[in-house]
């Protein structure tokens, strides 16, 4: 008999050989048919895999995304036997389960191109499959094992991987017909998947490496009912119309060029607007709590940035190096701003006294990213950070940690923020080599993160391996306003780079003391910030911020001086306002200025001329009524002024 501890405390007597599966049944049959896999000791594994010693473990079902993911890689399985079956001269790179859904690489072959057509063909293989119920079978084999069977069938792919792995801890999942190299885990069998959707396809290099072979990339989601493939499709419709690329087109906000460069974007009137807007906004909440803004170069000496130990990380294949035409001398575009900020904390001596210090910088910073991984203002090569980074002595470490949180939910608020979670993001402690610095000092790291995050009320979940290279940090994670989840916002303890770069400051004994170094990124870059928020409120911006708060609609060409006036006056008493006196019909005027998500929408003809009045329409709320001018002035400054009251009253 073995002993099997569950997450409540309770510990039952199971013969050993118990599996995943049987104990669900043992608990209620609702519960086996929803369980999708198992953690044992902590390691996630297949449910029908027999348990042959005392352990601690936990059931997953599709509410826990332990469980979602070994439904998406037994996907990603069912998908590649699909692929095999109707391409047979298919080599297969990598199949993992991602966030939403699955994705596999493969080569199709020689001659054979995939198009979104056939995408439909493999999804109605897959159900026919997935409806034969096969099981998924783990098979431990050793390396030799491996590299006969993978090169006997001339899968190149898996055998560059094998080739990187540990002999004795080598498996195969085999379900029908296809063999997998995989360390699973994987659903009992294939019935469990009712409902497909392949979602796109994209090139990606093997192993991410662009001087190997573009493969395709098939992109995939599965739902144990069909119910929840219809719903999820609904809401990608949604997402689809919230695309920040398209909303930032038709509100003007930046754009991208091919002359320039891609990857880089260039903020538009209206968007360096936006953006000016929010930094004002942080600048402001950053004031009360004792930042000083500073200004950095937007290059560096790489020497710099081998001292801080980036280059030797990430090196030339992420930082662009800049020779300069005196031999011998290299200059870097700036990666990342901390470096510059420890040399100014080097400006002076520094006292006990002077501590804590915060130094803030609205600093843009330059990295490579691969063409195919850019992705509208989420992911690009030239991006501002509203980056701070605080020195203060260990013992303010805590609390100076905790007031960072506090700007954090002020920022989540104001914007409306609503459901976020918070993750401790610690080292591997089976992989320490490729982090810097002593075990004391993460180890003291790490506590003062874990303990200001519970004193906050935060909650957390813990992923070890996630850490920056030299120090803990705390991400936030928040949801839009149609459930998807966003990283924003991270804060980072480092006690390395103050050891790099000799920082001191002279304690109250007189003597020399290390100071301890806090990153912080409430926004973590003002490109994907905005795109996040564009994506939250679908381009219906709070009043305040709104690039355009108002726009005035001349009814025909005979009001355009009246609607000139009005422009000009409210835009004198700080009310943002464009003039729309285009020779159109006011019907496509609405619809027009109703798609840019303009707040406020006034109309204007002879009754409105000739009593000074507009007529009010408001985005999404349609017709106001009429009012005097001075009233609707009045309207919008107490609607702005009412919403900063409370957004910096946090």
């Amino acid at each position: 008999m073995i002993k099997i501890k569950f997450p409540d405390g309770n510990v039952k007597e199971f013969e050993s050989g118990v599996t995943g599966l049987d104990i669900a049944r043992g608990i209620s049959s609702k519960l086996a048919k929803e369980v999708l896999s198992i953690s044992v000791n902590g390691e996630i594994w297949d449910l029908t895999r027999p348990i042959t010693a005392d352990a601690e473990i936990k059931l997953f079902t599709w509410d826990d995304q332990e469980g979602k993911h070994a439904f998406w890689h037994s996907s990603a399985h069912l998908m590649a036997e699909a692929l095999q079956q109707l391409y047979p001269n298919t080599k297969f790179g990598i199949g993992p389960a991602i966030e939403n859904g699955f994705y596999y690489d493969i080569d199709p072959g020689e001659g054979v191109v995939l198009t979104d057509k056939d995408l439909e063909t493999i999804e109605k293989k897959m159900l026919e499959l997935a409806r034969q119920k096969e099981e998924y079978c783990r098979i431990n084999v050793s390396k030799q094992e491996a590299l006969e069977h993978f090169n006997s069938i001339n899968e190149t792919y898996k055998v560059e991987l094998i080739n990187d792995l540990e002999d004795g801890k080598i498996t195969y999942y085999r379900q029908g017909s296809f063999t997998d190299l995989c360390r699973g885990p994987h659903l009992p069998d294939t019935s469990y998947i009712k409902a497909i959707k392949l979602t796109g396809l994209a090139g990606a290099y093997w192993r991410g490496n662009e001087h190997n072979k573009m493969l395709t990339r098939i992109y995939g989601i599965t739902f144990p009912k069909q119910k929840m493939l219809d719903e999820w499709l609904v809401l990608m419709e949604e997402a689809k119309q919230r695309d920040h690329r398209k909303i930032g087109k038709e509100m003007e906000l930046f754009t991208f060029s091919q002359a320039v460069g891609a990857g880089l974007p260039m903020w538009l009137p209206k968007g360096a607007m936006l953006r000016d807007r929010l930094e004002g906004f942080l600048r402001k909440v950053q004031k009360k709590y004792g930042y000083q803004q500073v200004i950095t170069p937007h290059i560096g000496n790489v020497n710099l940035y081998k001292t801080s130990g980036h280059y030797q990380k990430y090196g030339k294949d992420s930082f662009q190096v800049i020779t300069t035409p005196q031999e011998g001398e290299e200059f870097m575009l700036k990666p990342m701003n901390c470096p510059h900020h420890c040399e100014i904390y080097k400006f002076k001596p520094r006292s006990y006294k002077d501590l804590p210090l915060r130094f803030a910088e609205f600093g843009t910073v330059y990295r490579y990213e691969q063409s195919g991984e850019l992705h509208g203002l989420t992911r690009v090569r030239g991006f501002t950070q509203d980056d701070a980074h605080l020195f203060c002595t260990p013992d303010q470490l805590k609390e100076e940690f905790k007031k960072v949180i506090d700007i954090i939910f002020t920022i989540f608020k104001a914007l409306d923020f609503k459901d976020f979670t918070a993750q401790v993001s610690l080292r591997d402690p089976k992989n320490t080599e490729k982090y810097i610095g002593t075990d004391e000092n993460w180890e003291k790291a790490e506590r003062a993160i874990i303990e200001a995050a519970e004193e906050k009320g935060l909650k957390t979940t813990v992923e070890l391996g996630e850490a920056a290279f030299y120090g803990p940090k705390l991400d936030f994670m928040v949801k839009d306003a149609i459930g998807r989840k966003w990283q924003l916002g991270t804060i980072q303890v480092d006690y390395n780079l103050p050891e790099r770069f000799d920082l001191e400051y002279t304690g109250a004994d007189n003597l020399k003391h290390r100071p301890v170094m806090i990153h912080r990124a409430p926004f973590g870059s003002m490109e994907r910030f905005v795109a996040v928020l564009i994506e939250h409120t679908g381009g219906k911006f709070p009043l305040w911020l709104a690039p355009d708060q108002v726009v005035v609609m001349p009814i025909s060409e005979k009001f355009n001086d009246y609607a000139q006036k009005l422009s000009d006056l409210l835009n004198n008493s700080d009310i943002r306002t464009v003039l729309d006196d285009r020779n159109e019909k006011i019907g496509r005027k609405i619809r027009d200025n109703e798609l840019k998500k303009i707040p406020y929408l006034l109309i204007v003809g002879e009754n409105e001329m000739n009593n000074n009045t507009v007529s009010v329409r408001r985005q999404g709320q349609g017709d106001m009524g009429t009012m005097s001018v001075e009233d609707f002035i009045s309207k919008i400054n107490e609607e702005v002024n009412s919403q900063l009251q409370t957004i910096y009253s946090y």
